[in-house]
């Protein structure tokens, strides 16, 4: 038997959090995506502790400063391709610098910097496993998945989606249902 699971990740990490801090009673306030606002002095042994648990479910405590604008930079993203139902209106180089309050050459340069790829790749690999997960889990049109992640067209979307996957989305849902139907 095989069990397909839908899971949002970002649902997932603030439960972990929440269970996680309230099993050490360290008042928090659960803050934007990726940030926790301590309301009480944590002692190293619990913070410690604290960093383990989480470190089990892959989720890190980040304390570089450099280390945490690049996770908010790519939080804000996910945040903007995931969390709503469609992608603002507004351009990515506008809601960065509006959700962070630095300005847009400020980011990517720090952003390249130390990834070493651009924000603009990390935000078409983030659109196209949104893409991915709209076909297979909301089983919506190549057109609707377009519209949703504001591509200028399906042919736009189609040539980004085989550039980061090698695949046609046609061929990626057909190779996926294909192996749900062998294996039912």
């Amino acid at each position: 038997m095989r069990l397909y699971i839908k899971c949002d990740g970002i649902v997932a990490c603030r439960v972990i959090l929440q269970e996680q801090l309230e099993r050490l009673n360290i008042k928090h306030r659960l803050l934007e995506l990726g940030e926790i606002e301590i309301s009480n002095t944590v002692s190293d042994s619990d913070f410690a502790e604290l960093q383990a648990s989480l470190n089990k479910y892959a989720i890190y405590i980040v304390n570089n400063e450099k280390a945490q604008l690049i996770q908010r930079i790519k939080d804000t993203i996910v945040e903007m391709i995931y969390e709503h139902d469609k992608l603002p209106a507004i351009t990515i180089s506008q809601y960065l610098s509006d959700k962070l309050n630095l300005s847009y050459g400020y980011i990517t340069n720090i952003f390249t910097e130390n990834t070493y790829s651009s924000i603009e790749n990390f935000i078409i690999i983030q659109k196209i496993e949104r893409a991915k997960k709209l076909i297979l889990e909301d089983q919506l049109t190549l057109t609707e998945v377009s519209y949703k992640l504001n591509y200028s067209s399906v042919a736009y979307l189609s040539s980004q989606f085989k550039k980061v996957t090698g695949l046609t989305p046609s061929a990626f849902k057909r190779i996926v249902d294909k192996r749900r139907s062998l294996s039912s």
